[in-house]
C-alpha cells in the first residue's frame, strides 16, 4: 500500500496535458494484432499495468510483441500459431482482458486457466460465460463459472443470436470475438448503443461486420489482416482534468489529442448540460477514431439529470461526475447505472462514502445517486477501494477541500494512468 497526503492547491489550474492512450483501444490493439496475419504497429499505446497484462498473456501464447516506450510492434501469425500456455495466466485487475479473452479462446484448440487480483476475483463473469456456453464453449470455474479463476477448453463453436441482458461493451465484444471462430453468423442485439471500439477496430483489421441499428453481426471463420493503430488519448482519463478545471475557480486547461468516439463522449455532454465553458478544437479522424483537443475554462455550474442511453457513454466517468455535481447548484440525479455495482468495487457505495466523508451531501440509490450541491468540501482520510478511478476522484477533490486529504493507497492508479500525479503537478504549479 502506498499512502499519499494531498493539500488543497489554492490557485487555478492552467496549461496543457496529453493524457495517456485509451485503455479500451490499447487492449484491443494487442488482441487483434496478435490474431492478425502480418506486422501491426501500435502508437501511443497505454503503458499501464492493465494493458501490460494483456501483452504478457499473448506473449505467453507464443506471440512476438516488442515494446519501445509507447510503441508496440506485434508480429502476428494468426490464431493457429498460438501455443498452449504452460502456466495459469494472471489478469491482475483487468476486467476487459478477462472478458474479451474468454471470447477469443473459447473457440481455439487450447486449454487455458485465468486468475486475477482480489478485486477482479469478485467481479461476475457469468454475463460472458453464459452466452459463450450457448455457443458450445467449455468454461469451468468458481461458483459454476461466475467468478475467477476460470479454465477454458477450446471447442468448435456455433453461431447464435444473442440479446444482451445488460448494457455492456465487454459482453458484446466477447460474443462477437467468439463469433469470429464459430460456424455461421453471430448476431448481438444491444439494449442501447455501447462502446464500439471492437467493431471499429475489427473492421480496420479487415473483418466484415453488419451493423443494423442495435444488431451487430459477424460471419465466422474470417481472417484478420495486420494494420497500424494510433491510440487516441483516453477520454476517461481526460475526464479527471476536465472536472478539475470545471471546479477550481479561475482554471483553464487544454487536453490534447483526446479520443472523441461518440459512444464515449457522455462526459462532454454532461459538462455542456451543466453550463461548462468547454470547446473542442482541431478535430480529425486518425486510425478510424475521432480525436481533438478539449479546451475548458472554469464557470459556475448547475445540476442536471443523467439517465437512460447516456449511461453507457459515461459509465466509467460517473465517480468524477459525482464530484463535479457536488459543486453545481441544485440536485444532480444519476440513475439507470446499476452496472456501477459490479466494477472494480461497488462504485455507487464507494462514491457515496467517499464524498460524504469529504462533506458532500450524497444519497445512495439502488441504481444511482442523488448529489445535492453546492457543497463545501473538507479534508479527511479516504480509502482507495482498490479502484483507480476512486483514487483519482479523491485526488481531484483534494484540490478544493479546506484541509488535507489522505488516501490510504494510491497504487491502483498504475492500472490506467501511471503519470496521473505528474500531470496534475504540471498544471497546478
Amino acid at each position: 500500500m502506498k499512502e499519499r497526503i494531498l493539500q488543497p492547491i489554492g490557485n487555478p489550474l492552467h496549461g496543457e496535458i496529453e493524457v495517456p492512450g485509451d485503455k479500451s483501444i490499447s487492449h484491443r490493439s494487442i488482441m487483434f494484432g496478435s490474431l492478425a496475419h502480418g506486422t501491426t504497429i501500435v502508437e501511443h499505446f497505454l503503458n499501464s499495468e492493465d494493458c501490460l497484462r494483456t501483452v504478457n498473456i499473448f506473449r505467453s501464447m507464443g506471440v512476438s510483441i516488442e515494446q519501445k516506450e509507447s510503441t508496440l510492434t506485434i508480429y502476428g501469425e494468426g490464431p493457429q500459431s498460438f501455443t498452449e500456455p504452460v502456466e495459469p495466466l494472471y489478469l491482475g485487475n483487468s476486467g476487459t482482458t478477462a472478458r474479451l479473452i474468454l471470447g477469443i479462446l473459447a473457440g481455439l484448440p487450447l486449454f487455458t486457466t485465468f486468475y486475477g487480483d482480489r478485486s477482479l476475483t469478485k467481479r461476475p463473469m457469468n454475463r460472458v460465460v453464459e452466452p459463450l456456453r450457448l455457443m458450445g464453449a467449455s468454461i469451468t470455474g468458481r461458483s459454476q463459472g461466475n467468478y475467477l479463476p476460470l479454465s477454458v477448453e477450446g471447442k468448435t463453436l456455433q453461431a447464435i443470436h444473442y440479446h444482451l441482458p445488460v448494457k455492456s461493451a465487454q459482453v458484446k465484444s466477447a460474443v462477437l470475438l467468439a463469433g469470429l471462430f464459430a460456424n455461421g453468423t453471430t448476431t448481438v442485439t444491444e439494449i442501447s448503443p455501447t462502446r464500439n471500439h471492437t467493431e471499429s477496430m475489427l473492421q480496420a483489421f479487415g473483418v466484415e461486420l453488419l451493423n443494423n441499428g442495435l444488431d451487430i453481426s459477424v460471419r465466422g471463420q474470417q481472417t484478420l489482416t495486420a494494420t497500424d493503430i494510433y491510440v487516441p488519448g483516453d477520454i476517461s482519463s481526460a475526464a479527471f482534468f476536465l472536472v478539475a478545471a470545471a471546479i477550481v475557480p479561475g482554471s483553464q486547461l487544454k487536453l490534447l489529442h483526446v479520443g472523441l468516439n461518440e459512444t464515449r463522449t457522455g462526459i462532454i455532454d454532461v459538462l455542456q448540460a451543466m453550463g461548462a465553458d468547454i470547446t473542442i478544437e482541431r478535430e480529425e479522424t486518425k486510425g478510424g477514431e475521432r480525436i481533438g483537443d478539449i479546451h475548458i475554462r472554469y464557470k459556475e455550474l448547475t445540476a442536471t439529470i443523467i439517465e437512460g442511453d447516456m449511461i453507457p457513454r459515461l459509465i466509467d466517468e460517473i465517480p468524477i461526475i459525482a464530484l463535479l455535481a457536488t459543486q453545481a447548484e441544485g440536485t444532480t440525479v444519476i440513475k439507470d447505472a446499476a452496472e456501477l455495482r459490479v466494477k472494480e468495487t461497488d462504485r455507487i457505495q464507494a462514491v457515496t462514502e467517499t464524498l460524504t466523508n469529504l462533506g458532500a451531501k450524497v444519497e445512495e440509490k439502488e441504481d444511482g445517486l442523488l448529489i445535492h450541491g453546492r457543497s463545501k468540501l473538507h479534508g479527511n482520510r479516504i480509502q482507495s477501494y482498490h479502484d483507480h478511478r476512486m483514487v483519482m476522484m479523491a485526488s481531484i477533490a483534494s484540490l478544493i477541500t479546506t484541509s488535507e486529504v489522505v488516501i490510504n493507497d494510491i497504487s491502483p492508479i498504475a492500472t490506467s494512468y501511471p503519470t496521473f500525479y505528474a500531470d496534475l503537478k504540471s498544471v497546478s504549479e
